[in-house]
């Protein structure tokens, strides 16, 4: 095969068109840009680039080279730069480039005026919105290879990741969830000793812990915790560009890193919830019957009296979205995390604000709508 050949062909001429034949890997010697910034030099008003590749055009990471300095050079002289005519893996290639990790922070001389700043955070949200409509959308379809048996991830990882998520979790749940049933019945106790119905403590710590509190307790623990930890890793990887090595091995991120996080949580919670409101209720019981002086007989009676089932299951409905919403949520902004050790502070930081707000709205919504069905 000849070594690389540029042509130059201009389309209404205003569009430079570059004939790409022959051999363009390194070892055979590439055409420099040089040529074409003497053609941009030589015309003036040309306003775009654009390829067409022969069929025995041949290439490597020296032509992606070239195209960086050429894109650059294009970018300089405000001239559009296109692609669509070279084949489509030096495409994904360049979508992959590092460009936009090399962001420079302007500094503001002129406050933005009123106006630009509203259509500014309009635009914004709109495109975190849609932003955050395609990874939901790309959990579904990963969820959706999962049930019929096709996705692709490491079973020893889910297995890793759903230890960290449930057992290495149980000591940091068990002592919040039993101080927590302990601050209700000292709570409780104040009020009800005014009327002489202390043993009202146990439906009180009982129906808290098992309806609301365990549910949510346990959520923002596992927020800082494993959502945190979620985040981290995988704004590290996406620093590190091993999320780019994977979608350039053909494997999806959403099927292989993101899938195993969200399963493994929406797993764990309920279980963690159920175990939150046994250490709150046992809680409850220590002061009840350690420091009140109650009969712990009878708190135990009042328990099983006042606690429903609906209640129960209301709890574990919390814990499975809670553990949704944590997931996604860490999943998410280490995702969008930047490739800097700022950017993953920053997302890991974003990832604990973003889920507990969620489970603060998520909690008041459902709350309403038992309220509302008379649950």
């Amino acid at each position: 095969m000849s070594s690389g050949k540029l042509t130059f062909d201009y389309l209404e001429s205003k569009i430079l068109q570059l004939k790409l034949s022959g051999d363009w890997q390194l070892s055979a010697g590439l055409p420099s840009a040089d040529e074409v910034l003497a053609q941009l030099d030589s015309h003036a008003g040309i306003t775009g680039v654009s390829f067409v590749a022969s069929q025995d055009f041949k290439w490597d990471s020296a032509f992606i080279s070239f195209l960086f300095k050429l894109r650059s050079i294009s970018k300089e002289r405000n001239i559009r730069f296109t692609v669509l005519g070279l084949p489509p893996q030096i495409e994904k290639l360049l979508k992959l480039s590092p460009a936009q990790a090399e962001k420079i922070i302007p500094h503001k001389t002129v406050e933005e005026p009123f106006l630009d700043s509203i259509g500014s955070r309009v635009i914004g949200v709109k495109n975190t919105t849609l932003s955050v409509l395609s990874f939901l959308g790309d959990i579904v379809l990963a969820f959706k290879r999962f049930i019929c048996g096709k996705a692709f991830f490491r079973k020893d990882d889910f297995l890793a990741i759903v230890q960290r998520c449930g057992a290495d979790a149980l000591g940091l749940v068990s002592l919040i969830s039993i101080l927590v049933g302990m601050i209700l019945a000292f709570i409780g106790a104040i009020q009800l000793k005014m009327f002489g119905a202390q043993i009202y403590i146990a439906d009180i710590v009982g129906i808290a812990m098992v309806r609301v509190m365990g549910a949510i307790m346990t959520a923002i623990l596992m927020s800082g915790r494993t959502g945190a930890s979620f985040a981290a890793e995988l704004g590290i990887m996406q620093a590190n560009e091993e999320i780019d090595a994977l979608k350039t091995l053909g494997v999806s991120p959403a099927e292989f890193l993101i899938m195993p996080r969200v399963l493994a949580l929406v797993i764990m919670m309920p279980l963690l919830t159920i175990y939150a409101n046994l250490m709150g209720i046992a809680g409850g019981f220590i002061i009840s019957t350690g420091v009140l002086g109650l009969n712990p007989v009878e708190y135990f009676n009042h328990t099983i009296t006042a606690v429903k089932l609906n209640n129960l299951w209301l709890g574990l409905i919390q814990g499975f979205v809670f553990g949704i919403i944590i997931a996604v949520s860490g999943c998410y902004r280490g995702m969008q995390c930047e490739r800097s050790s700022t950017g993953i502070g920053e997302a890991t930081t974003s990832a604990v604000v973003t889920a507990i707000t969620a489970i603060v709205i998520a909690t008041a919504i459902i709350t309403f709508v038992c309220q509302i069905i008379g649950v």
